[in-house]
């Protein structure tokens, strides 16, 4: 393909001028500066004609970056794979999404029993524009009525409705501040059990963000006179989570007063009085799942004393007696349960790659390995519910490696066999591409692994890289196809993803290992991921890009500062950078079991030690950075960014007509979902920019 001539990069750069206050707080006797504290206020003018500079100067680097033509024609056509999801069965019916290899957003369908298939939500035909994002949904137990749940310009709020599946027709909606709630509902489909904050308007200004409860529903009826059924008397950050017993007799809700995994889960008897009762309290400190399946048991999987989780049942009615079912593996993490005709479908993953399982449900006893399609990843499992009729001993599950979208297999127990039930939609042509994963060791001695793929199965020689991570929240990834990934190694490059401490690809002692006072670690496994790769010939550090989101985000904002040396470019996206005031803003607050919290004496230590913005410093060299951020995020505030470049602005003594920082930001489009379009266009530019910086031609 022959590309049009790029307008040539700027000879010279001229940064716009950012005021730095000389602003020094006492914070528990320490001296912390903050000089672009202004640069926090989105109403200040000073912030807005900054931001419009800064498009400007942006737009003047990104656009002129050569191979942009080419990578947003590959790009496009690595995303025309589509994806699909796993089926959900109602009474014989399956419902299930689909992108297909031209539609930006997916697409909510049924599949009836005789095989036909329609639309029941399509956001791009309620929203031509691409800015309504579908957020979650959940059929009735009959199959008849399909509840779903929308967000509009990314600020995730979640607008719930429902719509009759035989007709198509909405019948009410929608009931506003439902963020990604769980719909738990009752036989009939005339009710449900939903999360919907409080009316913000109620609460105080800091906490309107919060405030959740457990609500009983009736279709059709005002949300103002739902029945509040859990939450009042709990914290006000608490987030929660249900589901029902398919026979519609018991509810059982989880909540944590943090994106920490300290879960509390009640239990209620509907046929009885109905009172949710507790299982086990957040105190506890340990992560819990419960559901009852349709043998009637209460199955808990849990990570209280089992680290990488184990499995244990209980009668609902008795639910805090439990007996240990399928016990802790000391290199396996159990991350999920299906019951499936008196078995258990059990997922694992080791080292970040995943496993399946069949157990006895009576005894736990181990069955056999399930076969899967190779080393990668599974995302879901599902089973038929009572009402179907047929393949009540098959589980299916959604599948992914780095060379394979999303598609589903099945597992049948009775033939031992899985086979493909539906490849993603698209076909393309993909590179040829090599993946291995290596184990190293970090600084402190502990065997760290990382994913890499590539042109070859050695370095033949030293090529632009691209390593990422995000090592935080025990939120672990693995083998996944990514459209970024592929168009990288096929223009010659390396990309690499390091499963960093932080996470959980190794359970709950590897994701401590990595946070509050432990942060530090991940940082550490980030640059020895670094260093091994040079060590071992794939590349050097005039080749080395970096690249992470949110935490992520975090983890290479404080890669660039520790080790600016160590790296050739940088794009930092929807990050955390002040981890002095970052509990300040939108979701903060509920982190700092992650992180620490700046108001407690030894924790403003452990941040000040690595705080990405207090750790600029003059008259470095430090590497090209371009941050990417979104003005609807409704979890990490833009100014983290906003801030962090103009200090980097400011303080970089490298040629910024070679090594520019530069702040790339979108307008109505938040921190999570957004549209093929966008996704697309956001990646061209992150991509030409760390191509131009190490080298690469695309």
């Amino acid at each position: 393909m022959t590309e049009a001539p790029s307008t040539p990069l700027p000879a010279t750069v001229s940064y716009p001028v950012a005021e730095r206050l000389n602003l020094v707080e006492q914070i528990h006797g320490r001296d912390v500066a903050d000089p672009y504290r202004w640069l926090e206020d989105t109403s200040d003018p000073r912030t807005e004609a900054w931001s419009q500079a800064q498009d400007v100067l942006a737009r003047s680097w990104l656009d002129a970056m050569p191979g942009r033509a080419r990578l947003d024609d590959r790009l496009k056509e690595l995303m025309r794979t589509g994806s699909v999801s796993i089926p959900a069965w109602r009474a014989g019916r399956a419902f299930f999404t689909r992108r297909g290899p031209e539609q930006d957003h997916p697409v909510v369908m049924v599949r009836e029993t005789d095989g036909t298939e329609r639309v029941l939500v399509d956001v791009s035909a309620l929203d031509p524009s691409g800015k309504t994002t579908l957020d979650g949904w959940s059929p009735s137990l009959e199959g008849t009525r399909l509840a779903y749940q929308v967000s509009i310009g990314g600020n995730e709020h979640s607008l719930l409705h429902v719509v009759d599946v035989e007709s198509g027709e909405l019948i009410e909606g929608p009931i506003d501040r439902c963020r990604y709630s769980a719909i738990g509902w009752l036989p009939g489909g005339e009710e449900f059990y939903y999360v919907r904050q409080l009316d913000p308007a109620l609460l105080p200004e800091d906490e309107k963000l919060f405030h959740r409860r457990v609500w009983r529903h009736r279709v059709g009826a005002d949300p103002a006179t739902d029945l509040n059924v859990h939450g009042d008397g709990l914290g006000h950050t608490y987030y929660y989570g249900l589901n029902l017993s398919q026979d519609g007799r018991w509810l059982v809700v989880n909540g944590a007063p943090t994106t920490m995994r300290h879960d509390s889960v009640w239990i209620a008897d509907l046929h009885g009085d109905g009172e949710l009762r507790p299982i086990i309290l957040s105190e506890a400190g340990e992560r819990c799942e419960a559901f009852v399946a349709r043998d009637g048991k209460l199955y808990l999987h849990t990570s209280l004393n089992a680290p990488r989780l184990r499995l244990c049942v209980a009668d609902p009615a008795n639910p805090t007696e439990w007996t240990e079912l399928i016990s802790e593996e000391k290199d396996s993490v159990l991350d999920g349960v299906r019951w499936l005709n008196g078995d258990l479908v059990v997922l694992r993953t080791r080292h970040a790659v995943s496993e399946l399982h069949l157990h006895d449900a009576a005894t736990g006893a181990h069955k056999q390995v399930i076969p899967l399609p190779g080393t990668g990843s599974v995302h879901g499992m599902s089973v038929v519910d009572a009402a179907t009729g047929h393949d009540q001993d098959t589980v299916w599950f959604g599948w992914t490696d780095f060379v394979t979208p999303q598609s589903v297999y099945r597992f049948s127990a009775s033939t031992g066999e899985t086979v493909l039930h539906e490849a993603a939609p698209g076909r393309v042509e993909l590179p040829s591409v090599t993946t291995q994963q290596i184990a190293y060791t970090s600084k402190d001695g502990t065997t760290v692994r990382m994913f890499v793929v590539s042109g070859e199965q050695k370095p033949d020689l030293p090529r632009p890289a691209l390593v990422t991570g995000y090592g935080g929240f025990a939120i672990g990834r693995g083998p996944g196809y990514g459209a970024t990934t592929l168009a990288w190694v096929e223009a010659g490059g390396v990309w690499v993803h390091v499963s960093l401490r932080g996470g959980d690809e190794e359970g709950e002692e590897w994701h401590v290992a990595g946070m509050r006072a432990n942060k530090q670690n991940v940082f550490d496994d980030f640059h020895a991921a670094a260093e091994r790769l040079i060590r071992d010939g794939w590349t050097t550090p005039q080749q080395l890009a970096i690249m992470g989101g949110s935490n992520g985000g975090l983890l290479v904002g404080a890669a660039l500062t520790q080790r600016p040396e160590l790296y050739a470019a940088v794009v930092c996206s929807a990050p955390l950078l002040d981890m002095v005031r970052y509990e300040k803003f939108l979701l903060g607050r509920l982190w700092a079991e992650e992180y620490g919290s700046a108001s407690v004496s030894e924790e403003l230590d452990w941040l000040l030690s690595y705080s990405p913005y207090h750790r600029v410093e003059a008259d470095v060299e430090y590497p090209s950075v371009l941050f990417t951020v979104f003005e609807s995020d409704s979890r990490v505030d833009p100014n983290h960014a906003r801030k962090m470049c103009a200090a980097l602005q400011h303080a970089s003594t490298s040629d910024p007509a070679k090594h520019p920082v530069l702040i790339r930001r979108e307008t109505e489009v938040g921190h999570a979902g957004r549209s093929v379009s966008r996704t697309v266009a956001l990646a061209v530019d992150q991509l030409t920019f760390l191509a131009n910086a190490t080298g690469m031609e695309l």
